[in-house]
């Protein structure tokens, strides 16, 4: 990832703040053999230490294909957005602004581990479960589904860990730009995008 100084996160709890935002990440894997050369699949994906954990479905030739001997990469993308250049002062000024596009993005490097034991699937499952149910008023838990209709699921699956070896980070959010400018890309966004505005806000008080 191209990353401009203005513009590195290596901060551990902001890389980790991005991959927890991120609603689908992609996981890309480099294939063996014959293979088509690379295969990526848009998966949910949550960190758990240094590892990340999910699961592919069975059918999925990503799990059969990739090289385990190769850094697979996950993509996170937290909050992005277009920016005009009509939010900046700077527009009225001297009319030099063009647009951009706004985003905050975490790329993690590991070897893939691919979980097959029905017990550690399942236990992959009720991690992802428990963070995406856990906001919820009444979460649902894998235990309240039958037990024979789980393993029945389970076999349609297999878990994956990613033992993350090292992560990129990036926050592109006008740091480049004047705080006047900067101000105005947040006034501006306060309606079309807010959760892009807050995370802009932070910048400015960093």
């Amino acid at each position: 990832m191209y990353i401009p100084p203005a513009f590195n996160e290596d901060r551990p709890e902001e890389l980790q703040a991005i991959m927890q935002a991120a609603s689908l990440p992609i996981i890309i894997s480099a294939t063996k053999g014959d293979g088509p050369g690379m295969i990526a699949t848009h998966l949910p994906l949550t960190l758990r230490g240094d590892t990340l954990i999910g699961h592919f479905a069975r059918a999925n030739p990503h799990w059969k294909t990739l090289n385990p001997d190769i850094e697979s990469l996950a993509i996170f993308t937290a909050t992005d957005g277009y920016i005009s250049p009509s939010w900046y002062p700077a527009k009225q000024e001297h009319g030099k602004v063009v647009p951009t596009w706004n985003y905050e993005a975490v790329h993690a490097y590991g070897k893939l581990e691919i979980i097959t034991e029905p017990e550690n699937i399942l236990k992959i499952v009720t991690q992802l479960t428990e963070r995406y149910e856990q906001p919820r008023a009444k979460p649902w838990a894998v235990s309240d589904a039958p037990d024979e209709y789980i393993a029945s699921q389970l076999k349609g699956i297999v878990g994956l860990v990613l033992h993350i070896s090292r992560l990129e980070g990036k926050r592109k959010l006008t740091q480049n730009r004047s705080r006047a400018d900067r101000e105005g890309v947040v006034n501006g966004l306060a309606n079309e995008n807010p959760l892009l505005a807050a995370a802009m806000v932070k910048t400015l008080k960093d």
